[in-house]
């Protein structure tokens, strides 16, 4: 229903590897897609309301390069969001008109803008938000990390960070959170390179690739009956990126 011409959309826009050494991220992104185009009752009540959008590789020259932060022409794209050249950041730029036009649009609303990156020297994953006078809305921006604390057991809300210091300007989640209005939240998800720490525990666990494709067992479905993961052969020709 959320398709037909004319109707109301709520849109949840991911982006990710912004920064091409950041694998990790790219794995995290490959898993919400999988979840999402998956036959989980959950995925399928989240495309009944909602519509994502997805760009899962903001810099692909310099992914293809092997560049750790920057693009081919050596910019690091997520300190330009503000003026970004259709030249220079084509990727900054197609998104940021394509989020500007749904912001302009009364029949959409952009609910959550979420850009996903990888942390190389802390644990767990973990949120960076926006800061605001407004104290209601600044409360209501800590309700999603907060609710990933409770269900994911490697997220981490005490690492997770509220802030606008200059050197973050031109990043996408602080000039989209300066840009829309008090019904958007907009957040970037780290998680770290190599591992997590369970609470109540010291062990680290390592993060793998596998552990980033989620289970696609209904919830109802109690841990002997939990069914096998879907093999890379299986999901729909997407593949997930090599280091």
């Amino acid at each position: 229903d959320n398709l037909r011409e004319g109707a109301e959309q709520k849109v949840v826009f991911i982006t990710g590897r912004v920064h091409p050494g950041e694998t990790p991220s790219s794995f995290v992104c490959q898993g919400i897609i999988d979840f999402l185009v998956s036959q989980h009752p959950i995925a399928r009540v989240l495309r009944e309301y909602l519509v994502f959008k997805i760009a899962p590789m903001l810099n692909p020259d310099g992914v293809y390069l092997g560049n750790y932060r920057c693009s081919l022409m050596g910019f690091d794209l997520n300190r330009h969001w503000l003026d970004p050249s259709p030249w220079v950041h084509p990727t900054l730029h197609g998104v940021k008109q394509l989020i500007v036009q749904m912001y302009n649009d009364p029949k959409t609303s952009l609910e959550f803008y979420i850009d996903i990156h990888a942390h190389s020297t802390m644990m767990n994953g973990f949120m960076y938000g926006n800061i605001f006078e407004d104290e209601e809305r600044f409360q209501r921006q800590a309700i999603f990390p907060k609710l990933l604390c409770q269900n994911a057991e490697d997220f981490s809300y005490s690492s997770t960070s509220f802030n606008r210091d200059a050197v973050k300007a031109g990043t996408g989640r602080r000039f989209l959170g300066g840009l829309l209005d008090h019904t958007s939240y907009c957040y970037t998800l780290e998680v770290s390179f190599y591992s997590y720490i369970i609470s109540g525990t010291t062990a680290a666990v390592p993060y793998t690739e596998e552990a980033c494709i989620l289970d696609l067992s209904p919830p109802s479905l109690g841990p002997a009956l939990i069914q096998p993961r879907v093999s890379k052969s299986d999901r729909s020709g997407i593949r997930p990126p090599t280091q």
